[in-house]
């Protein structure tokens, strides 16, 4: 099996739901910035497409990362538009603790408030 981490990433930035639901433990959490945690994988599943359907584009692009036993931390750089055609562009953490091939949590970081202002176009 792919590496979840990197499988994680291309599901999202592919849409790709049935995939990204397979990544994930039954019983997994998961902590958006932002927002309520999820838990369990239908939960989850759920989540992400209500999320990135409000924009046109978006792409999370991973890039340092730090591994230590089943943790892995990776500094991402996202970018995107929103459906009104806004630019949005901001760096975030993800925390993914694993089990295995399969994630067990994630806990997702970012400045919500500055990235809401570019969604507003303050």
């Amino acid at each position: 099996m792919t590496d979840p981490v990197s499988a994680y990433f291309d599901a999202i930035n592919a849409e790709d739901w049935d995939t990204l639901a397979g990544l994930w433990e039954p019983d997994a959490e998961l902590y958006p910035a932002g927002g309520r945690p999820r838990h369990g994988r239908d939960a989850i599943g759920a989540y992400y497409p209500r999320l990135l359907a409000g924009w046109a584009e978006h792409v999370d692009r991973p890039g340092r990362r730090i591994t230590e036993a089943e943790t892995v931390v990776v500094e991402i750089r996202f970018t995107g538009t929103t459906a009104r055609g806004r630019p949005v562009a901001f760096d975030a953490v993800d925390l993914f603790d694993l089990a295995g091939p399969r994630i067990r949590r994630l806990s997702i970081w970012y400045d919500t408030a500055a990235v809401l202002r570019q969604v507003q176009g303050g």
